[in-house]
């Protein structure tokens, strides 16, 4: 069985829990799930640039990739705790609805303190 990818932004503190918890799961009952960093995947392979894939949620599965909403379905449904959550994420009145918090809300935000984090890096 082909494992599912989960590709995440490891410099977000807030993304790197959130995965964390979800490959301990994982790991914890042998389930078909790769976790990787943003920064170790070749993201030229995909078309996405480092910006495009750190502004959310990338799951590649059956040799499809998936981004945001879709991604955390995906992943949600491949682990028994979450199944529920991947499958009313997915209903047509809530889709939408997830759609625009997740992509105009809580998106946007992680991203932003992502760059914040850069900037301050790099003048450091």
């Amino acid at each position: 069985m082909d494992k599912t990818k989960v590709l995440y932004n490891a410099e977000c503190p807030i993304c790197s829990r959130e995965v964390s918890a979800y490959a301990r799961y994982a790991d914890a009952r042998a389930l078909p799930l790769d976790f990787e960093s943003i920064d170790t995947h070749d993201l030229a392979a995909l078309g996405l640039s480092h910006d495009a894939a750190a502004r959310r949620l990338h799951v590649i599965q059956d040799d499809v990739l998936l981004a945001g909403v879709t991604a955390f379905a995906a992943l949600w449904r491949e682990m028994p705790r979450f199944a529920w959550a991947g499958r009313f994420v997915m209903l047509p009145v809530i889709r939408p609805l997830v759609e625009i918090v997740y992509e105009r809300v809580l998106a946007p935000i992680l991203f932003g303190m992502h760059k914040r984090r850069q900037r301050r890096a790099q003048r450091a």
